[in-house]
């Protein structure tokens, strides 16, 4: 019994971030992969619909997935994942046609929401915070490989095989991770209160839906964003828009870090060779500064800072990323230098990387919320997402005005966006 109790949460531990090193590696291959298809399919003028696919299929699953799982159980909501998950991948590597292949990124990205929301309920349930939190850390750092060697193994492995057969790769990863964290969890009926009933929460995939699919006319887009806004606010626990001092206030902080690093960090490239006109090369080594910084940083401090340094983590990494930022604006308004930029991003990176662990843990602690576990999973994995929707969008369409005024808009809300969540940042730590 003693040894159970002590192997569960290891083996559900290390799920967690087998899963996390297989959301790097599909993220990687699907983006490496994108113009390869993009050409094959003869798409080239539908790339919005070849990536809509698999955004909206998360936001669809977000709102559905603690009913799933209050119906179906670990092992049936396992199930339901894993076959739409699969079956998503074989029509998408199977696809004569653009609608084809997003239909099956669709009902991938349908699965991965749901076992997504499953794994998280599931930690938030058998590990403690102490646990989580270097969890938390160590799944940052299941980026670092892929991040280094993604690309290029994707590359020679197409190369090889085919882009259909490539496709593939990550399901070995996706099957080991998913089995680990079941194996751990059980299949114990949940003991929570039914659902919040869907009503506005529906609204979150429809405005997505708007945001992802506008193609450029912006009208759409901010009709989606607005709508996408209101179904996260229905989900969210009460008082996140107040920033209600607690998990509460950590989730906004979420939004606003999502609004404002993701949606840099989706320009990034754009800005070095465009803003500062620097080359590809330079921009890719940019590029992978700050995923780096906030690998090494969030393995670091979780076993090394004391306690008490913890507390301050979130509000202080915030305001480092925000400073990062910062700089880069004022060196596109001035013209910098490589190594400016370089070192601003890092350790905008570094910033993320002392925040995002303390930050994380403080929106999942289901007791100062009143929301149940599989709630706090959707909501959590709402507010990151739906923050990145609207950072990207925004920063788009921004962009898109000019190449340098634009550019400069975009980063400058980027920043307001980051000030903003380390205010968000000081209030999380008190239980509310």
């Amino acid at each position: 019994m003693s040894a159970t109790r002590t192997t569960g949460p290891l083996v559900l531990a290390v799920g967690i971030v087998a899963l996390e090193f297989a959301a790097a590696v599909t993220g990687f291959v699907a983006s490496t992969l994108l113009p390869v298809v993009a050409g094959e399919l003869s798409a080239r003028d539908e790339i919005g619909l070849l990536i809509a696919g698999s955004s909206l299929g998360l936001f669809v699953a977000l709102p559905l997935a603690s009913r799933v799982l209050l119906r179906l159980g670990a092992r049936g909501t396992l199930a339901v994942g894993m076959a739409a998950y699969l079956g998503g991948l074989a029509v998408a590597a199977s696809a004569q046609a653009a609608w084809m292949f997003a239909v099956g990124q669709f009902a991938t990205g349908l699965a991965s929401g749901l076992l997504a929301v499953f794994g998280i309920s599931s930690a938030i349930r058998h590990l403690d915070d102490r646990v989580r939190i270097k969890v938390v850390a160590a799944s940052s750092a299941m980026w670092i490989l892929p991040a280094l060697v993604g690309p290029a193994a994707t590359l020679g492995l197409e190369h090889l095989v085919g882009w259909r057969w490539t496709l593939l790769a990550p399901v070995p990863f996706v099957l080991f991770g998913r089995l680990l964290i079941v194996r751990a969890a059980g299949d114990d009926p949940s003991s929570e209160d039914t659902p919040r009933p869907l009503g506005r929460t529906l609204l979150v995939p429809v405005g997505a839906a708007g945001v992802v699919l506008s193609t450029g006319w912006w009208p759409l887009a901010v009709i989606g964003a607005v709508v996408a806004v209101a179904g996260m606010v229905a989900i969210l626990p009460a008082g996140t828009a107040r920033l209600r001092p607690g998990a509460p206030a950590a989730l906004g902080a979420m939004v606003l870090f999502a609004i404002g690093y993701f949606g840099a960090d989706s320009l990034i490239t754009v800005l070095i060779t465009s803003g500062f006109r620097m080359s590809i090369g330079q921009a890719a080594i940019v590029l992978s500064a700050a995923p780096l910084g906030w690998a090494v940083t969030s393995l670091l401090t979780t076993q090394f800072a004391s306690e008490r340094a913890k507390k301050h983590f979130p509000a202080v990494g915030l305001g480092l990323t925000a400073l990062g930022t910062a700089v880069l604006v004022v060196e596109l308004a001035v013209g910098g230098s490589f190594a400016i930029v370089l070192a601003a991003w890092a350790v905008g990176g570094i910033g993320v990387g002392l925040a995002y662990p303390g930050l994380y843990i403080r929106a999942t602690t289901a007791s100062a919320s009143g929301f149940t576990a599989a709630e706090l999973a959707t909501a959590v994995i709402t507010a990151e997402c739906v923050g990145q929707l609207l950072g990207r969008a925004v920063g788009g369409a921004l962009s898109s005005t000019a190449t340098t005024g634009g550019m400069l808009a975009s980063y400058l809300l980027f920043t307001v966006a980051l000030i903003a969540a380390t205010a968000a940042a000081t209030r999380s730590s008190t239980a509310g």
